[in-house]
């Protein structure tokens, strides 16, 4: 179609990130500034890039919608090929197609030596047509999982950006469970999907692998305008052994300390793991399944010793007792500040039902579970971030 508008991408059409890398091919989104990248160890340089949560949106009356990107497909050596990203079109907020994107570059990753290597690749489209020619609000959700370059926006009618429209704007932070894990696409993170459900805007700060209390990600988080804030912490200061008892109690209270120098009355929920039988009563590291691996199965295991909790070593349980208790003694003085135990997502019945399949990561299913159970205790009735207690 040779009478296409093309669009200048910018942060009013692209929502959920906060900056707009330049780029030779056209714009990146990332979810940490630049001033948080900068102390960015490798992998969290990789979750943030990832566009969890990312999507293009603005009203038109465009009957046809052609998205340019470069994304980038990461290949792990040994494991089981992963299925391309999922770009998902939601029409007034109905979801109405999805599409994936062949091309881009390639990322292959040796787990076992840490060693990676990029392969460049060829701008991939994505499109959508069939749209009718009202006027309509239009979001293409970028994939969750897929580093994605964006080249070109084209439409055949006219684009603006999307005004107020009196949703409130819920930022979460959390680890791979909240990045994303096993969704079916990207508006099937558990994330996501409780914000549908809220009626909210989300904006994800769900980094795989690197939600470990880093005073950086509370400075972007205290920075950043939001009316909810919740923080699900654990399962990464856990599986990486980053830190003992003693470390972890000042990193919660530093952390939250803060946040609340930018929003000190903002409704603040701190949200403890989820069931991972693994790790309940094991502290971490968490360690891959080599075995399992060599017959193309991506799993782990927990590489610590119980004994070693007496000394101070995480495991899920102290974890979940020691954020309670933080909670509970702050909100005496803080009350905007609430506690959801990860259980009451995802617990021990729920295990034994849908075990976790590579048993750190729940899967599709369990995602839309998780989802559906936080808007309700959460969102809903008298939940922390209900109407009724705003």
């Amino acid at each position: 179609m040779s009478d296409l508008i093309s669009t200048p991408l910018t942060l009013d059409l692209v929502r959920g990130a906060l900056e707009l890398e330049q780029t030779s091919r056209g714009v990146l989104p990332h979810r940490l500034p630049a001033s948080a990248r900068q102390y960015a160890d490798g992998q969290l340089a990789m979750a943030e890039a990832q566009p969890s949560g990312v999507r293009l949106a603005f009203r038109s009356r465009a009957t046809y919608v052609r998205v340019e990107t470069v994304p980038t497909k990461m290949v792990y050596v040994g494991a089981p090929p992963r299925p391309d990203g999922v770009y998902e079109l939601k029409v007034d907020g109905r979801r109405t197609a999805s599409a994936t994107a062949t091309g881009g570059d390639t990322l292959r990753i040796d787990m076992a030596s840490g060693a990676a290597d990029v392969t460049p690749g060829q701008t991939a489209v994505i499109e959508f047509g069939d749209l009718g020619d009202a006027d309509k609000e239009i979001e293409v959700w970028l994939p969750w999982n897929e580093r994605t370059e964006l080249v070109a926006l084209k439409t055949d009618a006219p684009v603006e950006p999307l005004s107020g429209h009196g949703r409130l704007l819920w930022l979460h932070h959390g680890s791979s469970i909240s990045h994303g894990s096993n969704a079916a696409g990207p508006t099937s993170t558990w994330p996501a999907l409780a914000a549908a459900l809220g009626g909210v805007e989300l904006l994800n700060l769900g980094f795989g692998g690197s939600a470990l209390l880093d005073p950086f990600v509370a400075r972007v988080i205290r920075d950043t305008s939001a009316d909810l804030i919740s923080l699900k912490i654990g399962i990464n200061l856990v599986n990486t052994d980053l830190m003992r008892l003693r470390a972890f109690a000042p990193a919660v209270h530093g952390f939250l300390d803060t946040i609340r120098e930018g929003h000190p009355s903002t409704p603040l929920l701190v949200v403890s793991p989820i069931m991972c039988p693994i790790h309940e009563e094991t502290p971490g590291p968490s360690e891959m399944d080599t075995a399992g691996l060599a017959e193309g199965r991506l799993g782990f295991r927990a590489a610590g010793d119980p004994a070693e909790v007496a000394s101070g070593k995480l495991t899920l349980q102290v974890v979940r007792d020691e954020l309670a208790r933080i909670v509970g003694a702050r909100s005496a003085t803080d009350p905007h500040l609430g506690y959801l135990d990860g259980l009451e997502l995802y617990g021990r019945a729920d295990a034994e039902e849908r075990p976790l399949p590579d048993a750190l990561h729940p899967d599709a299913e369990t995602q839309q579970q998780i989802g559906e159970r936080f808007a309700r205790l959460v969102f809903d009735s008298e939940g922390p971030f209900s109407r009724t207690q705003r």
